[in-house]
């Protein structure tokens, strides 16, 4: 999708009631007009954030901020170079450090580091990881590895899926406070690591009602269509082809909307 059709569909959102826009991926760092399509969407929307892998960021985190940008949440689920290469297929974990250094440097914050917790991966880990993000004053979110149910995909989620129930233990445990999110109930541990505290949020969106029943998200796919559920590929409702085709403003908002009433929990 070119930038002017991103902006129209950040238009037509604005114009049905969403207030926040988060570039997703793939990696959003790799569309070389990345700073244009935020430019066009910070006329219509209060926030924008993006996830990232963060490898690009050091190099462009300053335009991105003069551009719109609000925060962003870095993927990083390893500190070992090694293992960070077994997970992501590339060598760059420095790269991905100095990212998640100069989006503190360029206030893209609060920076949010993603680490998805896989069973024999990484789940030793966390422990190391919530050291390095209360040194970096950022929040860490563990992450439950999550499915679509596919044949590979449910295989690959039974291996490697974490339960998340001894994580939780330990961090109660740890914690000198303990707050629950109102969107998703999502429990945030503040944990103390010598002069600093770092904040830990756990997200667990497989098998859990309350995720879903609480969900006001709906995703634009990189082919522009509307995705009611993260987890569903069957109701999707092309929104690009219509503006392709000159419809009015009018009929994209009925097309918006016609997807928000496809929405329905995934998880009941």
């Amino acid at each position: 999708m070119s930038p002017a059709e991103i902006e129209k569909i950040v238009e037509i959102g604005g114009k049905v009631g969403i207030e926040k826009l988060k570039l997703t991926g793939g990696e959003p760092l790799l569309r070389d007009d990345i700073c244009e399509v935020i430019r066009r969407a910070s006329n219509y929307m209060k926030e924008i954030s993006m996830t990232t892998n963060g490898a690009l960021l050091d190099h462009c985190a300053s335009g991105l901020k003069d551009a719109g940008l609000r925060r962003v949440n870095i993927s990083l689920d390893v500190l070992d170079a090694e293992k960070y290469e077994i997970i992501t297929g590339r060598d760059c974990l420095q790269q991905a450090i100095n990212g998640v250094e100069a989006a503190i440097a360029n206030d893209l914050t609060p920076v949010k580091l993603n680490m998805v917790v896989m069973k024999g991966v990484n789940d030793h880990e966390v422990e190391e990881m919530i050291h390095f993000a209360g040194e970096k004053g950022t929040i860490l979110q563990l992450i439950e590895l999550e499915t679509d149910g596919g044949c590979k995909s449910a295989e690959l989620y039974e291996k490697y899926h974490y339960d998340f129930a001894s994580i939780e233990r330990e961090l109660k445990r740890d914690a000198i406070k303990v707050e629950e999110r109102e969107l998703h109930k999502r429990r945030k541990y503040f944990i103390e690591n010598g002069s600093n505290i770092t904040e830990v949020e756990v997200v667990k969106p497989m098998h859990n009602t309350t995720f879903c029943e609480n969900c006001t998200r709906i995703r634009v796919t990189s082919d522009g269509k509307l995705k009611p559920c993260l987890l569903r590929n069957d109701n999707l409702v092309d929104i690009v082809g219509p503006i392709r085709s000159g419809a009015s403003d009018e009929e994209l908002t009925e097309i918006f909307e016609k997807a928000i009433l496809l929405r329905e929990p995934f998880w009941r």
